[in-house]
């Protein structure tokens, strides 16, 4: 736990790193910890893009919002202090079966290799720096938080906040200060959003004269 996290630049892109990962996954089952051994310490960003993307699609695979989104906060939490996560076993030994998970984590890595045409090095105070890296992974702990809410009946209540997972972090390590930024505006969005839900149920229930809306 006391070992620092260094975030090394990679000429390869994300989503070339995550397909790699993705053809060797060949059991039929596979845990959050299987996945972070496979990537390896140096690479908690791209674990938490591998991790936003069953959210990007109107999917359901049971367990995956709870684990991965307690993945994500932890993960988040351990960039923002500069230490190795630490997994309790009920999120990092949680199987999940591949023959539902690998297809969409595949959609999402055919959306990330659009994406990547347009990645580049710019706004490097965004990416660059102490200050930086702990403001962008305290975005990455409050988006996976918001990622964990019990809204996922509602549309884009996961898509939201998955985004912004899947820009911050893809962002922070191709050093793309727009993509970065881009996260922070789909976590504003978010917050409208939930925001804006909020209200609509308050309304709803005074206007019917529910008990406690009035």
């Amino acid at each position: 736990m006391s070992q620092n996290i260094q975030f090394q630049d990679t000429s390869r892109k994300t989503s070339e790193v995550l397909e790699s990962i993705l053809n060797d996954i060949k059991t039929d089952r596979i845990t959050l910890r299987d996945l972070m051994a496979m990537i390896g310490e140096q690479g908690l960003l791209l674990l938490c893009a591998l991790l936003s993307l069953p959210f990007l699609f109107p999917v359901s695979i049971p367990g995956v919002s709870t684990v991965f989104g307690a993945g994500i906060v932890l993960i988040a939490i351990a960039i923002t202090i500069n230490r190795l996560p630490w997994l309790p076993d009920f999120v990092a030994n949680r199987e999940l079966e591949t023959a539902k998970l690998v297809p969409v984590l595949n959609r999402g890595v055919t959306f990330l290799r659009k994406l990547d045409r347009f990645l580049k090095p710019r706004l490097s105070y965004l990416t660059a720096g102490a200050v930086a890296n702990r403001v962008n992974g305290l975005a990455l702990t409050f988006a996976g938080v918001l990622l964990m809410m019990p809204l996922s009946f509602i549309p884009f209540s996961n898509t939201l906040p998955g985004v912004a997972i899947l820009l911050l972090s893809t962002g922070i390590s191709q050093r793309d200060g727009a993509l970065v930024g881009g996260g922070y505006g789909l976590i504003g969005l978010t917050i409208v959003y939930f925001g804006g839900l909020a209200w609509l149920i308050w309304a709803t229930g005074a206007s019917f004269n529910i008990p406690g809306f009035s």
